[in-house]
């Protein structure tokens, strides 16, 4: 792992070129100088930051340079160099002897050199900096409703998982910040819907998969030639309806046809294989170790009995037994070969065990399936890439599945812990293949001292595994120490619950150096809620959160990880190789915003108090508005009201922030400034607490947002 860049400090690699943003500075006690190349090894020095020049106007008002310094009491500006406005203010520099302060100006040159009161000084540096930050920068610029869309983008026909956000709105966001368009299929045709809710207009609790198929088949008529299809949906209707199916369930398509899932797969990879230029992801999962509770009838003691049920271990098949038959065969079996007790605190209804093992088989049957009927393909037509859906101990009912999944895959395949990040993943690798991706070295560094363990009880793996398969998945390297491109800092939960504060603290300052060095971060919160709302406070008060090239942290580990990578490697290699327009940027920093504000506004302070609302005041269900059937009006105004206070303090880190807006090796490293955030058309895509959906409407980007003493401010 590196070390973190730490400002002030000696460069160490002194044949190297300087962190971004970085100038030597050359001291003896005559003065001061500085310049962009390599440090001589016969003078002494440091590294230091180059000052920015600020906005020459407070409060919207010009204020003269000889204004200021009889403010401060400072020597006029015709005794330091004249210049247009408020020159730049004075930045203390390296002390050159006892008691003696070197003031230095835009251009690096000594300004002022006194060695009286130098604590005054600093006091009045300090003052100035409050006076600048209040008042000065770029005007914030409106969000507007319609922003004009990328013309003549390449086209990627998605199918997705389901319709909550992180499976919709979100991959829209990322696609079209790489430079594509996302197409996609009518909401209701994708949509799932609770016990109690109303139906899709298909008549059921799940999507269309008749539907689905036939709008397939129209991108393909249309020319579309990339696709990222999720099986779960096209096959039951959507991952918790996957969960809950058993046998066979017919698909009628409309012109009278009728198949079975087993054909309706067969039908959809021959129709796609006939095309040669098409390339195609398909998305599946392992089905977790219970059901959704508050569908089809399931409810939380079911839950809690199966997957307790779920997570005893089984026979250990390998090698020639490792079959579907002996892996169905082996289901209600313990490591030892007898029956694995069910434990239910109420009885369980009549077929509740035998129904959830007919909906593993279906599921298993079908990957088989998938893989039988892509032996006739071409070599690189289809990826396929399957997400392991929350588990607990390695050695549970998943394992055989596993293990038997994963001897089937090909060249190019992949299956990988998590599963609502899957379309993430796809899109990015879609990308990186089309770009000639050949990978970067990353360095990752862990703050709480638990990454060599799960993450939390939905994890089978310890988070360092989670992050070494995604590095191979995305072509990554660790890097040695000062030879990354880009750095992943994970806050994990607390070795020490007594030291959350120093670890806080040790990676808001590693954040902060890789900011001031222009070194891309990517920031994982892997705590699971410890650290409650310390962090994300410490982050919008002391970092640039605008400034990241990606953030996770919503979810369990495997999600997080695969989210944060996805959208990181995503954005570096765009930067890198695509060609950035205001229709990507303002994708990009929408789907930061979102992950940045869910995370910290919604998850960590504003759904406790749905949560306390709904159940307290509404005496309503939390997990389902509709069962009993409550206020969902008031429970909207509730979220409306409570984001509109908890979201304030982060927007304004947004909008003093900058972005990295180049990073190619044909083009100068630089930066934009983000412009007005504003959210509207909140809603709960699944009637329940557990997530938002939210409109995140942009205004245009600005110049660079400037630092003082280390703060960006508008």
């Amino acid at each position: 792992m590196r070390p973190c860049a730490r400002p002030g400090r000696p460069w160490t690699r002194a044949s190297s070129r300087p962190p971004v943003g970085w100038t030597w500075e050359h001291s003896d006690c005559e003065g001061i100088r500085r310049g962009a190349g390599s440090p001589p090894s016969h003078h002494g020095g440091h590294w230091r930051r180059r000052p920015r020049r600020l906005s020459p106007c407070i409060f919207g008002r010009r204020i003269s340079c000889r204004k200021w310094f009889q403010i401060l009491e400072l020597p006029e500006a015709d005794q330091l160099g004249k210049t247009e406005g408020f020159p730049l203010p004075l930045f203390p520099s390296r002390e050159c002897g006892a008691g003696q302060n070197r003031w230095s100006g835009a251009d690096g040159s000594a300004l002022l050199e006194t060695g009286e009161h130098t604590m005054r000084r600093r006091m009045l540096a300090a003052a100035l900096a409050c006076t600048l930050l209040a008042g000065c920068g770029p005007v914030r610029t409106e969000p507007v409703e319609q922003e004009t869309p990328q013309a003549g983008a390449p086209v990627i026909a998605y199918v997705p998982l389901d319709d909550r956000p992180d499976n919709a709105e979100r991959v829209v966001y990322l696609a079209e910040s790489l430079g594509y368009e996302l197409a996609m299929p009518e909401r209701d045709l994708y949509r799932t819907r609770l016990d109690g809710q109303p139906p899709n207009e298909n008549g059921t609790q799940y999507g269309d998969r008749g539907a689905l198929y036939e709008w397939v088949a129209k991108q393909e008529a249309a020319g579309c030639d990339r696709y990222i299809l999720s099986l779960d949906q096209l096959l039951s209707g959507g991952l918790v309806s996957s969960r809950a199916m058993t046998g066979e369930n017919p698909v009628t398509l409309s012109s009278g046809e009728t198949l079975v899932e087993a054909e309706l797969l067969t039908a959809v990879i021959d129709l796609l294989a006939a095309d040669e230029n098409n390339r195609i992801w398909l998305l599946d999962t392992v089905m977790r170790l219970a059901a959704t509770t508050g569908y089809g009838g399931f409810g939380l003691n079911e839950y809690n009995a199966l997957r307790t049920y779920g997570m005893a271990p089984r026979p250990h098949l390998e090698g020639t037994g490792l079959t579907i038959g002996n892996i169905v065969a082996d289901y209600p079996l313990g490591a030892d070969g007898t029956p694995v007790p069910v434990e239910a605190e109420e009885p369980l209804p009549e077929g509740t065990v035998e129904n959830y093992l007919a909906s593993r088989e279906r599921k298993l049957r079908l990957s088989d399936a998938m893989f039988q009927a892509l032996e006739e393909t071409a070599d690189g037509q289809f990826r396929v890439l399957i997400g392991i859906d929350d588990s607990s101990e390695e050695d549970s009912i998943q394992k055989n599945e596993i293990a038997y999944l994963r001897a089937q895959l090909r060249q190019g395949d992949a299956l990988l812990s998590g599963v609502d990040d899957l379309a993430f993943k796809a899109v990015t690798k879609l990308c990186l293949e089309e770009w000639g991706w050949e990978g970067a070295a990353v360095s990752v560094q862990y703050f709480g001292g638990t990454e060599d363990r799960p993450a939390c009880a939905y994890d089978y793996q310890p988070l360092e595994a989670i992050v070494a398969e995604h590095f191979d998945f995305f072509d990554l390297t660790m890097a040695e120490p000062g030879g990354e491109e880009l750095a992943m800092l994970v806050l994990t939960q607390p070795a020490d619950p007594a030291a959350q504060e120093t670890y806080i603290n040790a990676l808001v300052q590693c954040l902060n150096d890789n900011r001031a060095a222009g070194l891309p971060t990517i920031l994982i919160d892997a705590g699971n809620g410890t650290y409650g709302t310390a962090f994300h406070k410490a982050l919008t008060d002391q970092a640039e959160l605008g400034w990241l090239l990606s953030y996770a942290g919503f979810l369990d580990m495997a999600i997080v990880t695969g989210t944060a990578l996805s959208h990181g490697v995503a954005r570096y290699a765009f930067l890198q190789h695509g060609k950035q327009t205001d229709a990507t940027e303002q994708a990009f920093v929408r789907t930061l915003a979102d992950s940045i504000l869910k995370d910290f506004c919604y998850k960590n302070i504003v759904r406790n108090d749905i949560l306390s609302f709904v159940r307290n005041d509404l005496s309503g269900n939390a997990d389902n508005f509709w069962m009993p059937d409550i206020d969902r009006v008031a429970i909207l105004e509730r979220l409306e009201a409570g984001m509109a206070v908890a979201v304030a303090p982060v927007i304004e880190n947004l909008e003093r922030s900058n972005f990295i807006s180049s990073l190619s090796s044909t083009r100068e490293y630089a930066e934009r400034g983000w412009g007005g955030v504003e959210l509207t058309g909140y809603g709960f895509p699944w009637d329940r607490a557990f997530e938002i959906s939210m409109e995140i409407r942009l205004g245009a980007f600005t110049e660079p947002h400037k630092a003082l003493l280390g703060i960006y401010y508008k």
